[in-house]
């Protein structure tokens, strides 16, 4: 699939990581009686399981390789399992966070796509309509979103899979809701994925940019979403991370102004390519 390197200027394409085992999942007819236990938490508990013992650690520098894993950014150490290199974390100064307090700042190392919320509460994710109360499980801060921005930042197996707070704050409400681990990428379009899948649901109380909704999404071979559980936290601080696969966070937010780049390639239904800390929009 093509995405934007908004750094770069130029557009590139990346492979879909297991892209044969998914299209059998999702579009082979034997495939999809297997895609209810494929997305179960048997599998992906079994996943982290043969992941977490020394001799997974052979895989790594093939993994490094297939998806040029820029290594000189990472604390260098050695690993126990493939597990503990997933979870990896960076130098010092590797993720300069954008700290102007108008700026709101990507969560993530990830690819975002942004979508309008209607006046209704209503979106259209990936041809799918979600309303804001099934992304967040309820209706209580819905209201809080409309004609607001859902933003989508979808991580990769070659992203950091930290990701911290966009703005200063507090947490006003946090649960976790139980679901299925769908992949997040876009073979599993059929599906309402920000609905169906497992999910951390916080709601941010803001110092610049209001009530924001946070999302942490469960995918395939993503058992386990880990929450540092702050219930303070400074702009760019680490909120917690995804154990091995690939996720997202949504963030539901008002009152901003998207980054011009970001928003005509979303236009098109593009991918941006952006990373932990940088500005991708400004408080309206």
């Amino acid at each position: 699939m093509k995405i934007y390197d908004r750094a770069q200027g130029r557009y590139e394409q990346i492979e879909q990581y297991g892209a044969g085992k998914l299209e059998f999942l999702y579009n082979n007819p034997a495939g999809r009686l297997l895609l209810w236990l494929a997305v179960s938490p048997l599998v992906s508990n079994i996943y982290r399981f043969k992941n977490s013992g020394k001799s997974s650690v052979k895989v790594i520098p093939e993994y490094i390789e297939n998806h040029k894993i820029d290594m000189s950014d990472y604390e260098d150490k050695e690993y126990e399992s493939f597990n503990d290199f997933f979870i990896r974390k960076l130098k010092p100064g590797k993720r300069p966070v954008d700290m102007s307090p108008e700026a709101l700042i990507a969560p993530a190392d990830s690819k975002l796509l942004v979508y309008k919320i209607g006046t209704d509460t209503r979106m259209t994710i990936k041809g799918r309509e979600y309303t804001v109360s099934e992304i967040l499980g309820d209706d209580k801060y819905a209201q809080e979103f409309g004609n607001g921005y859902a933003l989508v930042f979808r991580l990769t197996v070659d992203d950091y899979h930290r990701y911290c707070f966009p703005d200063s704050g507090s947490v006003l409400s946090s649960r976790h809701i139980k679901g299925k681990l769908h992949t997040v990428s876009p073979i599993s379009k059929d599906h309402k994925i920000y609905h169906e899948n497992t999910r951390n649901v916080s709601i941010l109380k803001t110092d610049n940019f209001g009530v924001i909704a946070y999302i942490e999404v469960g995918a395939m071979l993503v058992g386990r979403i880990v929450d540092e559980g702050k219930t303070h936290f400074a702009k760019g601080e680490e909120k917690g991370h995804f154990e091995p696969g690939g996720s997202t966070v949504v963030l539901l937010v008002n009152g901003i102004e998207i980054d011009e780049d970001i928003m005509r390639e979303s236009a098109e239904g593009t991918e941006t390519k952006v990373r932990y800390g940088e500005k991708v929009g400004q408080k309206r």
